[in-house]
């Protein structure tokens, strides 16, 4: 009975606590929802140092699509001339085609006036020996002109086909370098807002320090470099052209950037670098990257006043050589065109282009 009797205790015991159990669980209090500062672990404010370098290297990818840009624009400009001469050309070789066409009738409708003969059966028919020995060297003479007018007009056609396939390829050249255009601007456009997004999200004096950060790390730079005796001659004497384009570019100082332009009121970097080129008579491709692919190469310790800086890896900007370790340039949105350190950006090399 004591067995029986503990069972049955034990049985009871574990019943109860069951029982007790059972309504704690169900009436717990639910887990908070998290609120709006508890969905992700608060996001360290960047220092304003990391602030610079980041709108730094927004606005040189900027840079690097307005060259894009610029390029695809200067090649769209050149296959609308190639265009427009191949246009003349087809109306050349239509006007061509046309007079020999004239031509042959002309020596066709005389034939028929003739009976329909060609001359050397005409000179045959004749019964005149004297006729004969004399016309005969007019015959020879009229069938190679025939020769030579068929070849002529074969060759004609010929050109015309070849003026009209190679207007098609700069045709679709031009709509190709529009696409490019179109990704270039959309990249410049998405860019400089983030930049801008940064910079407007600063508070007064923040934006006071940062412009301060810039300076400080120009400064650094660039006496970083003097002091590595990158330059061997300071201020070596310029040639008379690149005084002139020197000249140029030193009297836009103040004007804004603005990317894809080339003046007067507004310049991009290689906007203002070509045309100081130009204004001293010596025309040079519109785009950095292409003033350091095609123009002559020099060292930079050799590099003079007039001389064209390029910058960063891709050769996305460029500045003017003005010497005492100086350069002009158009620096990017929100800046105007200045003077700065040579040294205070990446140097890729130098290029001279009346060299």
């Amino acid at each position: 009975m004591n067995r029986r009797h503990c069972a049955t205790a034990a049985i009871t015991l574990v019943c109860a606590l069951a029982l007790l159990t059972a309504p704690v669980q169900a009436m717990a209090a639910p887990v908070p929802e998290p609120g709006p500062a508890a969905t992700a672990p608060a996001v360290a404010k960047k220092s304003l140092e990391e602030v610079r370098e980041e709108i730094d290297t927004l606005y040189r990818k900027a840079g690097a699509a307005t060259d894009a840009y610029n390029l695809a624009e200067e090649q769209s400009e050149k296959q609308s001339g190639e265009i427009t001469r191949l246009a003349e050309a087809i109306a050349d070789g239509r006007a061509k085609i046309a007079e020999l066409k004239d031509r042959a009738g002309a020596q066709a409708r005389e034939q028929y006036r003739n009976g329909g003969l060609p001359p050397g059966a005409q000179l045959v028919l004749s019964g005149d020996p004297d006729l004969f020995l004399t016309g005969i060297n007019q015959a020879r003479t009229s069938q190679q002109a025939a020769k030579g007018m068929l070849t002529e007009l074969k060759q004609a056609q010929e050109d015309l086909e070849t003026y009209a396939k190679d207007a098609s390829l700069n045709q679709e050249k031009i709509e190709a370098n529009r696409v490019k255009q179109a990704k270039a601007r959309k990249s410049i456009n998405a860019q400089i807002a983030a930049a801008e997004k940064l910079e407007s999200q600063l508070a007064k004096e923040e934006r006071a320090g940062l412009l301060e950060l810039e300076r400080n790390a120009a400064s650094t730079a660039q006496a970083a470099w003097l002091s590595s005796g990158a330059l061997k001659d300071i201020n070596r004497e310029a040639s008379p052209a690149g005084k002139q384009a020197l000249a140029f570019a030193t009297a836009q100082i103040g004007k804004p950037y603005v990317w894809g332009a080339e003046g007067p009121g507004s310049y991009d970097c290689s906007g203002l670098t070509s045309q100081a080129w130009a204004a001293a008579e010596r025309p040079i491709p519109r785009t950095s990257q292409e003033q350091w692919r095609q123009l002559p190469r020099i060292p930079v310790q050799d590099m003079r006043p007039g001389d064209l800086v390029i910058y960063h890896g891709d050769a996305s900007h460029v500045g003017m050589y003005v010497g005492d370790g100086l350069i002009v340039h158009a620096p990017r949105p929100g800046r105007d065109v200045t003077l700065a350190g040579a040294g205070s950006m990446q140097i890729l090399g130098v290029v001279r282009p009346d060299r």
